[in-house]
């Protein structure tokens, strides 16, 4: 039996840079506030988001990302954006969590059955800290189980096009294994993507789908490495109201 999307238990999105209102060098589709932009324009990208997956604006909940391995449970929006934190995670029903990159992981994950879900801001220092491990962890203090996670990672720089210093990516690869590489022009490089999974499968997540695309060459999306100063696509997860 199909699934319609109204049925489904849990949703989750992905942003491009296209469908804004933002101009250059944000064009078009920028939901970052502190990358220099017009607020207006932010402002007007956010409410364009939330009409598009059916929800008050009110009911997103961004972070302030710091490249940390903090995990901040939300029960509502009252604060937001949710300070100084790189993961949130919620129980609550049509509140959505949102994740903002430029290259770093942006990562989805859900326990459908249980009703959690979380928003993971995965880059280098942050995943190399284990933020994605203490957010599973947070998950499962609420009710989730492991084999019952779906993980979901966006567009992001990839192992091809990540080149790293050698005692960066070995620093990395100490912490986070996996995820050490060599780029295409023969150069050390950090799939971090790599890392997470081989990780998440250590946790017993086996659920995991990942979007290939590498934000560095692939000009649908904002990157920070490509273009430094840009805007900053989204990944957002909820659980919609039974």
């Amino acid at each position: 039996m199909s699934m319609t999307q109204e049925s489904r238990p849990v949703r989750k999105v992905f942003t491009t840079r296209a469908g804004g209102v933002s101009a250059a060098p944000y064009s078009s589709f920028n939901l970052a506030l502190h990358v220099g932009d017009d607020a207006a324009a932010v402002h007007a990208n956010r409410a364009r988001l939330a009409e598009s997956i059916g929800l008050p604006l009110e009911r997103l909940v961004f972070m302030e990302q710091l490249h940390s391995n903090t995990v901040t449970y939300v029960k509502d929006a009252t604060i937001n954006p949710v300070p100084a934190t790189d993961a949130l995670v919620t129980d609550q029903r049509d509140l959505a969590l949102v994740v903002l990159t430029a290259d770093c992981v942006p990562m989805l994950l859900s326990d459908h059955e249980a009703g959690v879900v979380a928003a993971v801001h995965a880059g280098r220092m942050g995943a190399r800290n284990g933020i994605v491990a203490k957010t599973v962890e947070r998950m499962v203090q609420l009710g989730a189980r492991p084999n019952h996670i779906h993980a979901l990672m966006g567009a992001a720089a990839s192992g091809k096009n990540y080149e790293v210093p050698v005692n960066m990516a070995q620093d990395v690869e100490d912490k986070l294994p996996g995820s050490r590489t060599t780029t295409t022009k023969g150069t050390c490089g950090l799939d971090i993507r790599a890392g997470i999974i081989r990780q998440l499968l250590s946790l017993g997540v086996e659920a995991i789908d990942a979007d290939p695309r590498c934000t560095i060459t692939d000009e649908e999306f904002f990157s920070y490495r490509r273009e430094g100063t840009t805007g900053r696509q989204a990944g957002v997860v909820w659980l919609p109201k039974l």
